[in-house]
């Protein structure tokens, strides 16, 4: 199979690049921008012309679109760019899946919800997002299910990787330079691995059961946890100094409202798929093992 990932210099993409060299079909990575180390045809989703002449050309066959405007807080004033990256850029991805008879794998995230429950979040419950970044990937998710086209919507949370700009690279460089780190502990969710939902794309495309069993999905890695939480289990398995201390989201008010529950429930995913999902705890311990390893530190 043929297989185009757009915004593959980001944190899922570039996991997606690390697998897809063992897997026999073919990647085409795409991006807007190049990045240094690594082959890049570069393509801009919010061009409709140009996305559907590359998915014509490379006669694909899947479409994985990792492309998102993911600055939470940064979205509340630009809500026009998230907008054409989050709503209008899949949109743009189904038309051109229709026309090449591709299938689009799309991925969303938790924030499409506004936290209110106190139980994991199925894949038909209410949505209701809080902020323009949870807004506008809602938008692109009802973009793509409207296109007519065969999708797959996979919805997930809290992503780290060593890769790019996240939480757990942060959190290592805090607690090297401060020797206290206040970090919210009343918003809870699950710390996804890229490399979790990386693996799993790779295999759904390779065992072909990419074919069949359209629809939306949750995959976040098993376990809930706070961000206090997660900054305690970094600290721990870093061995830093920094100590971790708990504070309230009102403690530390941001232009962009989180949900304070938003665990997302992998039955379906799992049931479907017969996919096994590790606990965050364990994938955390496997990325900083990598962290380390490559850095030799």
């Amino acid at each position: 199979m043929n297989v185009l990932v757009t915004g593959s210099n980001g944190q899922l993409g570039m996991e997606l690049r690390a697998l897809a060299k063992d897997s026999g079909d073919r990647y085409i990575f795409t991006c807007l921008h190049e990045a240094p180390g690594v082959e890049t045809v570069l393509l801009d989703v919010s061009n409709k012309e140009a996305v559907e002449l590359v998915c014509e050309s490379e006669n694909v066959d899947v479409i994985i679109n990792c492309s998102a405007y993911n600055d939470v807080n940064k979205a509340e004033e630009d809500v026009q760019m998230a907008d054409i990256i989050n709503h209008q850029a899949p949109e743009n991805l189904a038309a051109a899946a229709i026309k090449s008879k591709a299938v689009l794998i799309h991925i969303s995230t938790d924030y499409v919800f506004n936290g209110n429950k106190n139980v994991p979040y199925k894949e038909d419950d209410l949505t209701s997002p809080l902020g323009a970044y949870g807004a506008t990937k809602l938008a692109g998710e009802r973009g793509v299910v409207e296109s007519g086209c065969k999708y797959f919507i996979f919805r997930t949370s809290w992503m780290y990787s060593p890769y790019r700009k996240n939480f757990l690279k942060t959190m290592l460089s805090l607690l090297k330079e401060r020797t206290r780190v206040s970090v919210v502990c009343d918003q809870v969710g699950t710390p996804t691995y890229a490399a979790d939902l990386a693996a799993f794309l790779v295999r759904l495309i390779s065992s072909r059961k990419v074919k069949k069993n359209f629809g939306i999905y949750h995959f976040s890695d098993e376990g809930t946890a706070s961000w206090y939480d997660f900054a305690c289990a970094i600290k721990r398995l870093s061995g830093l100094p920094g100590r971790v201390e708990p504070c309230l989201g009102a403690d530390f008010p941001q232009k962009a409202e989180r949900p304070h529950y938003s665990v997302l429930d992998k039955s379906l995913v799992k049931k479907t798929f017969g996919v096994e999902i590790p606990h965050w705890l364990v994938s955390l311990e496997k990325c900083m093992d990598k962290m380390k390893k490559e850095c030799n530190c």
